[in-house]
C-alpha cells in the first residue's frame, strides 16, 4: 500500500511465502512473480526477477525503486530521488535514510536503527532499498543471483568501476521493521554479514583494502588469544558510537568470523549456499 500511494507501475516478487502475501498483492491489483522453488531463493535473484518483469511490462522504463519486504516506502522519497537522478547524469543509484519502526522495542531493534544512521553524500554502496537507473543496472549485469547476502555492495562496486556514482541523500526513504527480540536473531544476522564479507573479499578484496582489513579484523579479534584485549577495542569503539554499539561491534566479531568460516568451507566443498535468515 505504501508503494501504490507513490507509484503506478509495481511488481511484487514472492519467494515461496506461506502467509498469503501473493494473494494479498493480487487483491491490490499488483502483478506477482512467484519464484520457482526448485532453485535456491535469494534476495538478489528476486530483485533481478522483479526488474525483468517491470521491463517486460514497461519497455521504456528508465528508473526503478527496489524495496525490501520488511520495509515501507515513505511519501515524498520517489520525487526527491528521481529529481536528484535527473539532475545528476553520472549517478547510477540513489538511496535515502532508513529508520526503524520500533527502535525501543528491543536492544536489537535499537542497534538496527543506529546501523541505518550512515553518512550522506557519495557512498560505496546502497542497501536493499534504492532507486536505480534501469540502463546502468542492465549494463552492470544486475545482481549476482547466487549471493545470499551482500549483493548490493557487489553491484555498486561494479557500477563504480564503470565510472558511475552511488549517492545517499539526507531524505527519509523507508521505514524498516527488524522485529528482532532474541540474541539468536542478532547472532544469525551478524553471521550473515560475516559470510557476505568473506564472499566480497574473494570477489573484490584486491580492490578494496577496507574490506580486506575488516575480514582480518573479524578473524583475529575472534580468537581466544585476543579476548583479554576486548576492553581496549570496546573503549575505542565506544568513543565513536557509544557503549551499546561498541558492545555490538566487539561481541559481533565472533559470529562474523563464524560466517566467514562457513563461506570458506562451502567454497572448498563447492556446496550450494543456503540462506542465513534471522527471522
Amino acid at each position: 500500500q505504501s508503494v501504490k500511494r507513490e507509484l503506478k507501475c509495481v511488481v511484487y516478487v514472492d519467494s515461496g511465502s506461506s502467509d498469503g502475501s501473493a494473494h494479498l498483492a493480487r487483491s491490490l491489483d499488483v502483478p506477482v512473480v512467484e519464484l520457482d522453488p526448485r532453485e535456491p531463493f535469494t534476495a538478489a535473484r528476486a530483485r533481478n526477477a522483479g526488474m525483468a518483469e517491470l521491463q517486460r511490462r514497461y519497455p521504456d522504463l528508465q528508473f526503478a525503486q527496489f524495496l525490501d519486504g520488511d520495509c515501507e516506502l515513505e511519501s515524498g522519497w520517489i520525487a526527491a530521488g528521481l529529481s536528484f537522478l535527473q539532475a545528476n547524469a553520472n549517478v547510477a543509484v540513489v538511496c535515502g535514510r532508513r529508520r526503524e519502526r520500533n527502535p525501543d522495542a528491543s536492544v536489537f531493534n535499537r542497534l538496527c536503527d543506529m546501523e541505518w544512521d550512515t553518512p550522506v553524500g557519495d557512498a560505496l554502496s546502497c542497501g536493499g532499498d534504492a532507486l536505480f537507473r534501469v540502463g546502468t543496472f542492465n549494463e552492470a549485469g544486475g545482481f549476482v543471483p547466487t549471493m545470499i547476502a551482500g549483493e548490493e555492495p557487489d553491484l555498486c562496486f561494479r557500477l563504480r568501476q564503470r565510472g558511475w556514482r552511488v549517492v545517499r541523500l539526507n531524505e527519509l526513504m523507508t521505514t524498516h521493521d527488524a522485529a528482532m527480540f532474541h540474541p539468536r536473531q542478532w547472532w544469525q544476522r551478524a553471521k550473515r554479514s560475516g559470510y557476505a564479507d568473506m564472499e566480497a573479499n574473494v570477489r573484490r578484496g584486491r580492490f578494496e583494502r577496507q574490506l580486506k582489513r575488516r575480514v582480518w579484523s573479524n578473524l583475529l579479534w575472534s580468537l581466544p588469544l585476543a579476548w583479554p584485549f576486548w576492553p581496549l577495542l570496546w573503549m575505542r569503539c565506544s568513543k565513536k558510537r557509544g557503549p551499546l554499539f561498541a558492545t555490538h561491534i566487539v561481541l559481533g566479531k565472533v559470529p562474523h568470523a563464524v560466517g566467514q568460516l562457513e563461506f570458506w568451507l562451502r567454497a572448498r566443498s563447492r556446496s550450494q549456499a543456503q540462506l542465513i535468515e534471522y527471522k
